[in-house]
This record gives C-alpha cells, structure tokens and sequence, in this order.
C-alpha cells in the first residue's frame, strides 16, 4: 500500500500501509521551531539539564509538491522543508530550516484517547509512557529513582546523585504505539519525548535539522523486527553464558578459587567466574572500587593465567570502561599521544569519579579508538578473558571537546562508540559468538554493536523504581526499543544508607533470573554488609536448584536468542505482546513478562509473599511446576520460595521439555 499524503486547503495528513502517523491543520499544527539557551551541569555522571526556550512558534503549511512539504511563519526569513520517502517498507521524514538562531524543534504525532505508549530505551518506572516526559541524556540512573523517597533525598543530600523516573544509561527517542506504529527519531543531540498531552505526542530536539523513521506492523512482532533492521540486532549468545550462573567475586586468585570450589561443592551449576578487580582495587567511602588502569595485578591475582588456561571448562570474565585513572600506566600513555577529551581552554580534561580523577579516552579520534581497542585485546582477551562489563560510557561532559566535535553533540553518541570499540576488539580477535560483554551505557544502534545488557546499579532493595521490580520494567521497554538481551545484577548493587541486602531478597532475585538470558551474581558496592550467595546453606542450596533449572532450560533459551538474533523479538516481552489493545496488560505492575513465545514469567517482587496476583492473557496456560490448568483472567497463585508462578501454553511444542524441569 506504500505511503500516501492527503492534502487539502491548510492541512495535510500522512498515512502509512493506511495508517495515519502525521497531521497538520491550523488548529493542530505539524511544526514547532524556536529558540533556547541550555545549561547544563555535571557531577559524577548525574546531570542538571536547564532549557530556557524564549520563542516557540507553530509553523503554517505552504504547500504540498509530492513528497515535499513547505511551511513558513511571518517571524521567519527562510522555509522550514518537510521531505518524506519510503524505503524498505519505512517512512524517512527529514525537516530541515536553514536559518541562522533557531535551534529547536518540535514534531507532533496525532494520539488517541486510551493510547499506550512504550519504547524510550531502557526505562525502570514506566512501561506504559503515557502522561509523562523522557529527556534523552543517557547518564547516571541515579540512587532511589523517585523524588518521594528517603533513599533518593539521602543520596540528593549527600552528593546529588539521587535519581528521577526517567534517569537512565541507556535513553532512546524510540516510542512504540498500542495503535502499532514506531516513531525514532535519528538525531543524537539533547532530546525529549513528551506524552503529557492527550491529543498527541511531542518529539523535540535541539536542532533545526531533524531525521524521523516511521514502521507500522500487524503486531508488535513485526514492530520490533523492523525497528532491528534499522537499528541493529545482537548476535546469538554462546551456549556457555545461558548455562548455569556467572558467579561474580573479588578479593584475589585465592577467595576466587575458594569461593568457586565451595559453590561447585554444594551443586551450583557455574558457567562463568567474574572477577571485576583483576586489575586492582581501591577503597573509598562509597565502598570498594576498582583500579582504573586494566592491567593484570600480579600481586592480588597471581598466577591468574594459569588458573584460566588450566579451568577450560569455565569462562573466566573480567572488566574494564572507557576511563584512565589519574597516574596509571595507561593514562601517561594516553597524555603522552593525545589521546584524552580536552576542556575548552585547552589541556586534558579530567574529571571526579568519586574521590579519583580520570581522563576520558577520545573514542572519536581514530588512533585513540585503536588503541583502546588494543588494550581490551592484548589485556583482557591475552590474559584468557571470554567476556566481560564494558561500564560506564555515560560521563561525556556537555562542555568538552571532542576530535568529532562537542561533548553536547557527541554525548549521547559515546556510549555507542564504546560499544563498537569492544565489537572490534571481538570480531578481530576471532572470538564473536563465544565472548560475551555487558554494557549499562546505551544509545540508539547500541543493538547493533553491544552483544548483553545488564540493568546497572540497582539499589539491594524491593522498590518499585530502582529494586528488584525494576529490572522487569527495565528489559521489557529496552526489548520494545530493540535491544532483545537482558540481565541483571542478582541482589542488586547499591548498598548505602540503611540499605543492604538480605537473604529473601538474595533468593527472590536469583529466581527471577532465572528467568532470563543469563544469570549473574555481583557482591555489591559494599559486599561486607551484603549477603552473598555463597553465604548460608540456605542460599547455596536454592542456587544449586536453580541453575540446574536455567541449564535444563537451555535448548528453550536458545531458541529465544535465535529469534531476537533473526527477527529482533526480544527474549523478554511484555504481556501486551499477545494483546495490545488489552488495558490489563499494560499495567506495569503486573510485573509479570513473557519469556520467548511459550512462557509466563511473574516473579514474586515483594517481600514476606508466599502467594501472588497474576494476570494471565486469553488463553490456556498451565502452572509449571504443579501441572494445574489456568485460564486467561486474575488469579491469585501459590509463590513459594524456588517456585514463583511461571506459566506455559496448553499444547506448547516444549512440553516435554517443560514437564522435565517441572519435576526438577
């Protein structure tokens, strides 16, 4: 059917496969251009955005040649050009005003009473994106994520790191409608998506030259499998990284080792052993932190490549972010070649990472790029490394100068580049489908280029905003912006305050997880005062069930990375998936998803919970690990510890499968 444009005196309508995406009469105008002056302020990753706009102004059509739209204003010298094109079944909009001292822009999309929208990237408080604005800025997710809570006003007190809903590393322009279309835009500068409105959405950004991508489907899944062929898609995981856990510990060779043996002792199933301090430790008062310069340390590690070269049958995996810390051997190298950000008055610019100073390595300069590159491959893939955390990506100041131009141009930008960077350092070492690295950071063709993302630094807590509840919300609207493979920290991370994790909620993550891709442990910003996996009998014993029920689960997972890996269907999807004009299942806290096609997940996210309120979508579905038949609707279902309601289709090809595990 193609695109086609309705024109009429003053107003137009655009339509794609028949279905409107654009509007503009003189009551409900298409275009905004203006004007504004930004400030904007950082302290360790956390950002204070301030957007003074002083004219705004509704654009008039002129008129309608084809696919080229004219539209003008008196206030304006020049014209403001609307070109729209098809290709490959997607529509590509570009406006563009080529007139000096405008520098915003605004693009409306026609919205309908009883409208759900997703997407946004990597979103952690809301599924459904209704009545609310999303700055797109990737940075600091920020403690507590919630204005109205003591965790976040402490952590505002304290330093200003307290988060919002709409913090997040991995932001997208993305929005994906109930009423079966996307909208991306392309931009990388400063943007926001508004759905404050009833009657349409905004998109904004801080330019006069702004590109758009419009797809509509018959489904979400066909949403989705072309927004990944626009965007990118994540090669299929290893075998290895959906088996079992990846046990994540510290402290040397010798606790490694130990804390190794003790798991596979009391029947933990372990695929990975991830040691983020291979390169050194230090302590300061947010907890322990890692030593900055990504060489091997010999004296808290010694002996560390024999110990991989002679553990064959596990994937040791190390860590590493794009930063160089103050006096290490890799940052004189980097000063020495020029190969750091400059400040605007010129010189290195380095700046607080929390009681450390850092340069940031240019990722757009071409040599600096190579050999950061080079140092991912000689030092982590040399020592025997099949994978690790690609951190950070999201300090980029707004202010510093970059060899590809502004920090404000190239901010959102970085954490792509630094996905790239690792990618290479992959592809050229002969390792891509065997090595996995996990990122936090993300932007718009991060689906490209990073192979795992894992949700970031998670207070150890049951908060709907930044606990265990919000990892859910995190994988579903980051699979319905296209980024299909998903993880978490079990436990979660940030342990400040009067938070710290305890054994209920160390048990209730590790089931969720489960329940996911890949199964990983951290100890924390603090792992004293954590409780660890490796700690009680208890622990020790739910996890050896447990990963036993994640490997048997393998030949499933496979298949569901397969999918995202083919047609970009993102392992974990949101019930909405199989109804999108259901209401019910756009409630965020269902806190309940789909795993692949064939399974209902509804992990118990609440503490001292033994039963829980599932909804389930029409159909039938069977209780996994009773046999007990279940139709569509509200029910309330046993939850006890090792067997959170999960549920599969009546008559599901994986049955047998299914029936197994049941019985594990």
């Amino acid at each position: 059917m193609g695109f086609e444009i309705r024109a009429f005196p003053g107003s137009v309508s655009v339509l794609l496969e028949g279905k409107e995406l654009l509007r503009h009469s003189e009551e409900s105008p298409l275009l905004y251009i203006g004007r504004g002056d930004e400030t904007i302020r950082m302290f360790r990753g956390n950002f204070d955005i301030r957007d003074r706009v002083s004219q705004r102004l509704a654009l008039r059509l002129l008129s309608v040649e084809g696919g080229a739209l004219r539209f003008g204003h008196p206030a304006l010298g020049g014209e403001l050009h609307l070109t729209l094109q098809e290709e490959n079944g997607l529509l590509f909009a570009h406006a563009r005003l080529d007139e000096p001292g405008w520098n915003r822009l605004w693009l409306r999309l026609p919205a309908e009473r009883g409208e759900h929208v997703t997407g946004g990237g990597e979103q952690f408080s809301c599924l459904d994106l209704r009545g609310r604005r999303f700055p797109i800025w990737t940075r600091e997710q920020g403690v507590g994520r919630n204005r109205l809570t003591e965790i976040t006003r402490l952590a505002d007190a304290a330093d200003g790191s307290g988060g919002d809903y709409h913090t997040t590393f991995f932001p997208q322009p993305t929005l994906v409608s109930s009423r079966l279309y996307f909208a991306h835009l392309m931009n990388r500068e400063y943007a926001e998506l508004d759905f404050e409105a009833e009657d349409f959405h905004e998109i904004g950004v801080w330019s006069t030259d702004a590109r758009f991508v419009f797809g509509v489907g018959a489904s979400f899944a066909e949403l989705t499998e072309k927004l990944t062929a626009l965007l990118g898609r994540q090669p299929e995981l290893p075998d290895w990284a959906m088996k079992g856990l990846w046990l994540g510990v510290q402290g040397g060779t010798e606790r490694a080792c130990s804390l190794e043996k003790r798991c596979r002792e009391h029947g933990v199933d372990l695929s990975a052993v991830w040691i983020q301090d291979w390169e050194g430790k230090r302590v300061t008062s947010f907890g322990k932190r890692l030593q900055w310069d990504w060489r091997w340390d010999r004296a808290l590690y010694p002996g560390l490549d024999e110990v991989i070269r002679q553990d064959a049958g596990t994937a040791w995996m190390g860590y590493i972010n794009p930063y160089l810390v103050e006096g290490g051997v890799l940052f004189r190298e980097a000063r020495e070649k020029g190969y750091f950000v400059k400040r605007p008055e010129g010189g290195d610019y380095l700046f607080d990472f929390g009681e450390y100073d850092c340069g940031v390595v240019d990722l757009t300069l071409p040599a600096a790029f190579d050999w950061y590159k080079n140092v991912i491959k000689e030092n982590l893939i040399g020592l025997g490394f099949r994978g690790w955390m690609a951190d950070f990506g999201e300090y980029l100041p707004a202010d510093a100068v970059c060899h590809g131009g502004s920090g404000r141009e190239m901010h959102n930008l970085w954490p792509v580049l630094w996905a790239r960077c690792n990618r290479e350092a992959v592809e050229e070492s002969g390792l891509l489908g065997n090595c996995v690295f996990f990122m936090r950071a993300g932007g718009a063709e991060s689906q490209r280029y990073a192979t795992l993302v894992w949700a970031g630094d998670q207070c150890a807590d049951w908060s709907d905003d930044d606990g265990l509840p919000s990892v859910i919300t995190a994988s579903l609207t980051l699979g319905m912006s296209g980024f299909g493979l998903h993880c978490s920290d079990i436990g979660g991370y940030t342990t400040l305050f009067h938070l710290k994790r305890d054994e209920e909620l160390m048990l209730r993550w590790l089931e969720q997880a489960c329940f996911t891709p890949v199964m990983r442990t951290h100890e924390g910003n603090r792992p004293d005062t954590n409780v660890q996996l490796y700690d009680s009998e208890r622990c020790l014993a739910a996890a050896a069930r447990l990963t036993a029920v994640h490997t048997a689960l393998l030949p499933y997972l496979r298949a569901c990375v397969r999918e995202n890996a083919e047609k970009g269907a993102p392992v974990m999807r949101p019930l909405f998936w199989l109804a999108p004009g259901e209401e019910r299942a756009w409630r965020r806290d269902n806190y309940s998803y789909l795993l692949g096609s064939e399974l209902l997940v509804a992990p118990v996210v609440t503490p001292q919970t033994e039963e829980r309120g599932v909804w389930l979508p029409e159909g039938n579905w069977v209780l996994l690990w009773s046999g007990e038949p279940y139709r569509g609707g509200e029910h309330s279902v046993p939850a006890p510890f090792g067997k959170p309601p999960v549920f599969y289709r009546e008559g599901t090809p994986w049955e047998a499968l299914f029936l197994e595990i049941a019985g594990m």
